[in-house]
């Protein structure tokens, strides 16, 4: 008999490809699975009987700000506790790396950390911490574009860029992804990006071709009145540039755009007939959270401080009540509390549940996990998709669902041999119960650790079991 680390018996396996799935067994050996099927013939240091769960390639989370929480909370409790293997850091145009900052940090990067604590001026330097100090979960890194115009650019965000600054940005975005970025991340819809001209971008972006299975990952300049408007442009750089286009976030914001989905997919699937590469990421709530920027409040339902720094009395209190108890107006009630972060409640259910069962959507949660009060998609995104929409919403199979969180994922950031059950892939698993998986955080009490997750291995080796680190940081840096 052949001797192996693990063999899972009798688990319902769903491969992450969207396949119907099966009960096989599978077989890790070290970090990497080795044999699927009828697996009697090797001998096991560890036999794990599955019976009656459900064993899936570990999550991928299309949309992180863990660039920084990954280096204080190494263990990620809300991502591995989800199920989540790996995390796409450096979203929305912020990436801790590459960047040395000046005193002062414009919104939103605040969100990630202080200044002092982008201390990366490369990604080599960023990927060589990361080395030293191992987390949980694997991690692959955009480049921000809001980081790289700050570094080149400080004096003048107000402004598109100029000849000398683009050459700069360029320059430093080639090194980045020399050193391991798997693509480059926009954030046009805040103050250090919005200034920024289409062309700018596209020339940014025209650098991503150099570099096998690099991608263009946008949070747009618009997701409410303009969406449509954001769209075209999204579409016409990835066009001009010749480069995949991931739509971060997608939604369509405001009481105003509620079930303007239909014509944001349809512009989407125009492009996609026409062989352009673009795809989303979507989470599973009607409400968004980022900095509390006057701009932002217009057209929500309402907004809840999820944080205030100079105020952390209004943690988890709604804005309007904030500025009648303040007696001033809600914009001038979020000067006051600044720096601070927010959650919007913008959108609508069926908008919602018609782009998440897009072929295109991947899930990600887009998660700020500095934030005191933070959006329970920071602890509940995969399970609330799998308990919630899948097992009582039945808005999609499990399957497909899996799929949206791995196979899917993967693919479309060109992170090879992850994302499905594979032989020769490396063993980022999750076991889980198909029958008990559902979330537990809420907007009153967002850090509950999520029901139905047994256990998680990463790279091979256990990292969660029964609501516990399993002990191992065998997360490693993900490039192309």
């Amino acid at each position: 008999m052949t001797s192996c680390d693990l063999v899972f018996s009798g688990a319902r396996v769903i491969d992450g490809q969207g396949s119907a799935s099966r009960f096989i067994d599978v077989v890790v050996d070290r970090e990497r699975i080795v044999d699927l099927g009828d697996c009697r013939h090797w001998q096991a240091d560890t036999i794990i009987d599955a019976s009656g769960l459900a064993l899936a390639p570990g999550f991928i989370d299309s949309h992180t700000h863990d660039d920084l929480a990954i280096f204080k909370s190494p263990d990620v409790e809300f991502k591995i506790s989800q199920g989540v293997t790996t995390v796409i850091a450096g979203n929305c145009g912020l990436s801790l790396a590459p960047l040395i900052p000046a005193d002062t940090m414009p919104a939103p990067f605040p969100l990630l950390g202080e200044p002092q604590e982008f201390c990366f001026p490369t990604v080599k330097d960023y990927r060589a911490a990361l080395s030293r100090n191992p987390a949980a979960v694997n991690l692959a890194l955009l480049a921000g574009h809001s980081s790289l115009r700050l570094g080149s650019m400080p004096d003048r965000l107000e402004h598109t860029a100029d000849t000398d600054a683009l050459q700069q940005m360029q320059q430093d975005l080639r090194l980045a992804l020399q050193q391991g970025c798997i693509g480059l991340s926009t954030g046009l819809d805040y103050p250090p990006a919005a200034s920024a001209s289409t062309d700018e971008v596209i020339q940014l972006a025209s650098v991503l071709p150099e570099f096998k299975n690099s991608v263009f990952a946008t949070h747009m300049r618009d997701e409410g009145d303009r969406v449509l408007e954001a769209i075209e442009e999204t579409l016409v750089i990835g066009k001009r540039a010749q480069v995949p286009v991931i739509i971060s976030h997608h939604k369509c914001a405001g009481p105003n755009n509620y079930g303007r989905s239909r014509q944001t997919l349809e512009l989407i699937d125009q492009a996609r007939s026409e062989n352009q590469p673009v795809s989303f990421d979507v989470y599973p709530y009607i409400a968004s959270s980022t900095s509390l920027l006057p701009r932002f409040i217009e057209n929500c339902e309402a907004v809840m401080v999820a944080e205030s720094k100079p105020h952390p009395e209004c943690n988890g209190k709604i804005l309007e009540q904030i500025a009648a108890d303040w007696k001033c107006s809600p914009e001038q009630a979020c000067e006051r509390l600044y720096p601070a972060s927010a959650i919007y409640f913008q959108m609508d259910e069926s908008d919602l549940q018609r782009i998440m069962a897009h072929p295109g959507a991947m899930i990600g949660s887009d998660g700020i996990a500095s934030m005191q009060t933070p959006h329970p998609r920071l602890w509940g995104t995969f399970p609330r998709v799998l308990g919630h929409y899948v097992r009582q919403k039945k808005l999609f199979d499990l399957e497909t669902a899996v799929h949206k969180m791995t196979g899917l994922t993967a693919s479309r950031f060109g992170l090879e041999n992850r994302g499905s059950i594979e032989i020769g892939n490396y063993a980022d698993l999750v076991l889980f119960d198909p029958q008990t998986i559902i979330d537990r955080a809420s907007f009153e009490n967002p850090t509950q650790i999520s029901d139905g997750i047994v256990s998680v291995w990463v790279n091979g080796k256990l990292g969660w079991h029964e609501n516990l680190p399993g002990g191992a940081r065998s997360g490693i840096f993900l490039s192309h």
